[in-house]
């Protein structure tokens, strides 16, 4: 009996670690199946290099096959990725053109800029870019508008029509609810509160949204009217006039778009651009294969190393999750790595690319110290994308320069702190609470701050506790005022004239001294290179990307899949979900634009 229990017991043991090394073997198959071989892309003569712009946009992207099983929409780009391989598109001999096919793509204006100056930069060799969409959204068009040729579907669309900042409010259902908002701010303009504690915008908000989203349209508008030998003004008549419900044929006649062309016949077009029978195929180059090209440049042998470091997304915020695509700075892992970008001999300079609406106050201060420490060793360079706002900023100050494109939000520079006061809602619950303490302040520990409902019922402020609070928020604001001043080598009085909390698009933020030039990352390189003072060097990513194997491996699959259903349930309301939701992992005293303004 004994050895049958044991050799039952081997069996079953046997058995599950064979599952076990099976499944591995399953995820690694499956994982090199769904992402391909990876290997060197071959670029065979009179080729295309097609940028489908279909799905969302990040700094950098990590593969997830996952995504393709679960039936994922769309693709997720890196920005990074676009650049390098528009940059290689140039380079190579072989590659005559670059055609954009326009879809749905989720990506803020400043990272549109870069692609599209790039753009430029790939035409100025002589070579050819075609364009085509069903249907454009006008920020694709503006992208798109770049092409030598802008095609469009017979029954297809523009849809040009201005620029509108949308905030959600949710004061009326909180009252509902019986939770009031206790605010604490320094900053006129500082409105990331306003959805808390009003129904609509401040006249000083309304002032902000409307100065930047008008900055932001005069360059979209500006761009256009150059492509396309529009003038401004008949683009804004064009605009209110209602062209975006205009039939193909408005579009031909007011010059935005070259033929009308049905999907179908566009490998035609192209084919004759190329100078390729109708019979024969396109030799097309999609983004991944691109990836996979190799540059025509000699080896490096320096050892000398000029490093990006990415610092995207929410500080401190809760929203990181790698398999579905949300960033997040994470200031005690960002602090970790400068230190060793420092302490490595082999750095020479270090370009900062920080897209960030800004987060906790305390961890933008530590990030801010590391760079301040860093640049005691080698030249800092900052490179700001779509955001570099409120905590964002705060981290770019110090820096020796920074550069930001003309459509960047920047600034907006100020504090807040947001403690709710649930004691309303807990009387409807009938849920009662009460203590004993020893000092006046004690109990102040136990009123819930960003986690409610999950944090412990609580009371609101009183008077004493209330003038506190906002002692400690004006002490960050100043604090955060004197490191603006230091590392831009301005006046306290000077940055405070420009501060309040206001959002400034790059543009503006070069006319106040906020930013010294406006370009992206590729100039933000060519000068960490000559302040570096090196010629040969090699260009290194930070942090490392973990791959999709390791990132399942720390626990990212159950995020994934919770990820999802809560997505597929939630659909439109989902990033309002995820917002609520890290309130009660955020830091109540916060250096960051309003949670949810949505432009387009």
């Amino acid at each position: 009996m004994k050895d049958f229990i044991k050799f039952t017991f081997a069996t079953l043991v046997g058995l599950i670690l064979a599952g076990i090394v099976m499944f591995f073997i399953g995820i690694s198959t499956m994982t090199a199946m769904l992402s391909g071989t990876g290997g060197e892309t071959v670029v065979k003569d009179n080729s295309l290099m097609k940028l489908t712009l279909e799905g969302t946009l990040s700094e950098r992207v990590q593969s997830n096959p996952l995504d393709k099983l679960m039936g994922g929409s769309g693709e997720s780009y890196g920005l990074n990725d676009i650049l390098s391989s528009i940059k290689k598109a140039k380079e190579n001999e072989q590659i005559k053109g670059i055609y954009i096919e326009a879809g749905s793509f989720g990506a803020n204006f400043a990272s549109l800029q870069e692609i599209r100056n790039a753009l430029l930069d790939f035409k100025s060799t002589g070579k050819f870019i075609y364009a085509y969409s069903d249907n454009y959204p006008q920020s694709l068009y503006y992208l798109s508008s770049v092409a030598d040729t802008i095609m469009l579907n017979p029954q297809g669309m523009i849809d040009w029509r201005g620029l509108a900042g949308h905030i959600l409010f949710y004061k009326e259902a909180l009252d509902k609810l019986g939770v009031e908002m206790q605010i604490f701010k320094v900053g006129t303009y500082k409105s990331a509160v306003e959805p808390y504690i009003e129904t609509k915008m401040s006249d000083a908000n309304r002032e902000q949204v409307q100065a930047y989203i008008g900055d932001i349209w005069s360059e979209m508008s500006q761009a256009v009217s150059d492509a396309r030998n529009i003038s401004v003004e008949d683009l804004n008549r064009l605009t209110d006039n209602g062209v975006a419900f205009g039939e193909g044929k408005d579009f031909v006649l007011a010059n935005m778009i070259d033929t009308l062309v049905y999907k179908n016949d566009v490998g035609k077009v192209l084919k004759r651009k190329m100078g390729i029978d109708e019979d024969d195929d396109l030799n097309i180059l999609s983004l991944s294969d691109m990836i996979n090209v190799k540059r025509n440049v000699p080896k490096d042998k320096s050892g000398q190393i000029v490093a990006v470091y990415y610092a995207s997304g929410g500080i401190d915020s809760g929203e990181s999750s790698p398999l579905m695509g949300a960033e997040e700075i994470v200031s005690s892992k960002v602090i970790k790595d400068l230190k060793k970008l420092q302490e490595d001999e082999d750095v020479k300079a270090v370009v900062l690319r920080v897209n960030s609406p800004g987060g906790s106050a305390f961890g933008s201060e530590q990030i801010w110290y590391a760079i301040e420490e860093l640049k005691k060793e080698k030249p800092v360079i900052v490179s700001m994308g779509d955001y570099a706002a409120s905590g964002g900023y705060y981290i770019s100050a110090g820096a020796d320069y920074i550069l930001a494109e003309p459509t960047t939000l920047t600034g907006s520079i100020g504090i807040f702190g947001m403690f709710p006061n649930t004691s309303k809602l807990t009387n409807k619950l009938g849920i009662t609470f009460d203590m004993a303490k020893t000092n006046t302040f004690a109990d102040m520990a136990n009123m819930s701050l960003m986690g409610f409902p999950l944090g412990v019922p609580g009371r609101g402020m009183n008077p004493a506790e209330k003038e506190k609070m906002q002692t400690m928020i004006n002490r960050g604001y100043e604090l955060f005022v004197s490191r603006c001043a230091e590392g831009r080598n301005m006046t306290t009085d000077a940055i405070k004239a420009i501060a309040e909390g206001r959002v400034w698009t790059g543009v503006r933020a070069k006319e106040l001294g906020l930013v010294d030039e406006l370009g992206g990352i590729g100039r933000a390189l060519e000068i960490a290179v000559e302040r570096a003072g090196v010629e040969t060097y090699t260009l290194v990513e930070y942090p490392a990307q973990q791959s999709f194997f390791d990132n399942l491996l720390n626990g990212g699959a159950s995020a994934y899949l919770e990820a999802r259903v809560m997505k597929r349930k939630l659909g439109a309301w989902y990033p309002t979900f995820v917002m609520l939701d890290n309130l009660q992992s955020t830091d109540p005293i916060q250096a960051r634009l309003p949670y949810d303004i949505d432009i387009r």
